[in-house]
């Protein structure tokens, strides 16, 4: 697949149902004032807030990814110069596409060849002198439109989906740099420990914005990336042609879940989208959606959890910072705020698994010397003597995860940086685009978990082997010695790919495991057990998932799990005083 999306055979992606053009004016405001259709019965009704949204003038371009109804969509952004009276300066323009509904939609798809076509029809305006384009200048977009649009029921295959490993690591699969699930390890790296947090809401099936300054594409790229963590246990993969021994989407048994289908990728939304965003949230799907409003922040009942990236800078050194949407009590007749945000990070429990992440981290980050991960040395040598103290919770964390590991028991295999300076985290600015790296010889690597654990009788040997941290320490370095300035070659591709699908089958082992100890919590089906039924456990069960019995967050995550996948069962976790001493002392 090339980067314009041309498959092996020449052919374009055929899953487009309308192409648009927006722009703003100065009088009338946001309006669409061109377009194609493959059915009438289409609305584009609101697209045109979606592709422009506050703030994105302060850019002379940037990709917008958003969704219409049941279409997900992405538009190219332009800020062309204009010396009209009323424009400022400044016209402000989108050209985006529309998609029919699918399994997986993959938008990024269109992206290359969307920007090509963007520029030739604006380029062919300003040598014109052309201000207002009409039909005819219109010309390029419309075989742009024939050539890619739906012609048949099933989308010749552009809307299917097969695991991991045949998207990401076979002959036919989309190697673009548009792929948002390659950006899995970037998005790791720019939470850290916090990230957990992200996993454990959208295996929930909670409501999660973002909140960034434009330029907005990372932030639309985080949206999809979060949802990959958790996408293959949440799509039912009975309905799709799955490898079953595909070791990155392997399933084994698990409950099945109330929502067929992955998080909801809402994209780009706005104030105009605070409808969409109450309706979406009642279905029990969940969603991900990034936005530019800061009026959101004052808006916390419409979204559970809060990434503020705006935190993250190239001129601060500290992480984006998360927030908790909590409900709070309200005097009768009170018009008070219903919820308030609170600064959340991880969970003790979350460093686990965090350690497994980090080691395929470290050996795709710290070994690169490329300038994409880290950098530049001019500007490393003036923050250096700084950055490692300017940002306590920099600190925190990594303090955090040496105190879990002393106190869990954790032995690692092999030696572990735990410094601030341990691992380079990009500020948000300095681009998304992670160190791409390998050799095409390491491939197909797979082998269990590096990480040691205590024998105890918690249910911990039921997890799943996973292609963590082993697997990846057996990989040779992620990068040249210098000599490869290209970041596109083939065996850099082909590390980047192993790195994403090991993190992808962590995630995976970890997923699978919890939910197996769920099931054993489950009444059985032919227990003649009514379908509604509340299961009470105590802080030694939570143990057995591998959470943290005095953790809030965890209590709340198994009681999402429960609400999904429980058949009707509802969880509450006992966490007196007398369970915990019970747990702690071996009580009961």
């Amino acid at each position: 697949m090339s980067i314009d999306g041309i498959d092996s055979r020449g052919r374009a992606p055929q899953d487009i149902v309308a192409i648009f053009h927006a722009s703003f004016h100065p009088t009338k405001g946001n309006l669409v004032d061109w377009c194609l259709k493959a059915s009438d019965d289409l609305e584009l009704d609101g697209v045109e807030f979606s592709t422009l949204p506050s703030g994105l003038h302060l850019v002379d371009q940037d990709v917008v990814y958003f969704t219409k109804d049941t279409h997900t969509g992405v538009c190219v952004f332009r800020r062309r110069r204009t010396a009209e009276q009323g424009h400022r300066g400044f016209r402000l323009t989108s050209l985006g596409v529309l998609l029919a509904k699918s399994t997986r939609p993959r938008p990024w798809r269109h992206v290359a060849a969307l920007r090509a076509l963007a520029d030739s029809i604006y380029l062919s305006l300003e040598t014109r002198g052309i201000l207002e384009p009409s039909e005819s200048d219109w010309e390029p977009a419309h075989v742009f439109f024939e050539e890619r649009k739906v012609r048949r029921a099933d989308l010749s295959g552009a809307g299917e989906w097969h695991g991991w490993s045949h998207e990401l690591d076979n002959p036919g699969s989309e190697l673009s740099r548009f792929n948002p699930t390659m950006h899995l390890s970037h998005l790791l790296r720019i939470l850290g420990p916090s990230a957990l947090t992200l996993y454990k809401h959208v295996l929930g099936r909670q409501r999660i914005l973002i909140y960034t300054l434009p330029p907005v594409e990372a932030a639309c790229i985080l949206c999809q990336v979060a949802a990959d963590i958790c996408y293959a246990a949440q799509l039912d993969l009975s309905t799709n042609d799955i490898n079953e021994n595909d070791p990155v989407t392997q399933y084994y048994t698990r409950p099945k879940g109330k929502t067929q289908e992955g998080i909801h990728v809402l994209g780009m939304v706005t104030l105009n989208d605070l409808d969409k965003m109450d309706r979406e949230g009642k279905t029990g799907r969940g969603w991900v959606a990034c936005t530019t409003d800061a009026i959101f922040l004052d808006k916390p009942s419409y979204y559970d959890l809060l990434i503020d990236l705006t935190t993250s800078t190239p001129s601060k050194t500290s992480r984006p910072t998360l927030y908790l949407s909590k409900s709070q009590l309200q005097p009768p007749g009170s018009k008070g705020p219903t919820h308030r945000l609170t600064v959340f990070r991880f969970t003790w429990s979350d460093i686990r698994l965090w350690n497994e992440l980090e080691r395929i981290l470290q050996l795709d980050g710290d070994q690169c010397a490329q300038t994409c991960c880290r950098p530049s040395s001019e500007t490393d040598a003036r923050n250096k003597p700084s950055s490692s103290w300017t940002d306590p919770w920099r600190i925190y964390e990594d303090v955090c995860i040496v105190c879990a590991g002393l106190w869990m028991g954790i032995r690692l295999e092999g030696d572990d940086d735990l410094t601030v300076d341990g691992t380079f985290v990009r500020n948000l600015g300095m681009g998304i685009e992670g160190c791409p790296g390998g050799s095409p010889n390491s491939k197909g690597m797979r082998r269990s978990s590096g990480m040691t654990w205590p024998d105890r009788n918690t249910g911990a040997d039921r997890r799943q082997p996973s292609s963590s941290s082993a697997a990846t320490r057996s990989m040779p370095q992620l990068c040249s010695n210098g000599n490869d300035t290209d970041p596109e070659t083939n065996e850099q591709r082909d590390r980047q790919i192993l790195t994403t699908l090991a993190l992808l089958q962590t995630f995976h082992a970890n997923t699978n495991f919890q939910l197996s100890r769920l099931v054993d919590l489950l009444p059985s089906d032919t227990s003649g057990t009514p379908e509604t039924s509340i299961i009470y456990i105590t802080p030694k069960d939570m143990v057995s998932f591998e959470l943290g019995p005095l953790s809030t967050l965890d209590a709340r995550y198994l009681e999402w799990l429960a609400d999904e996948y429980g058949a009707g069962s509802q969880i509450v976790v006992k966490r007196g005083w007398k369970d915990l001493f019970g747990m702690i002392f071996g009580f009961g």
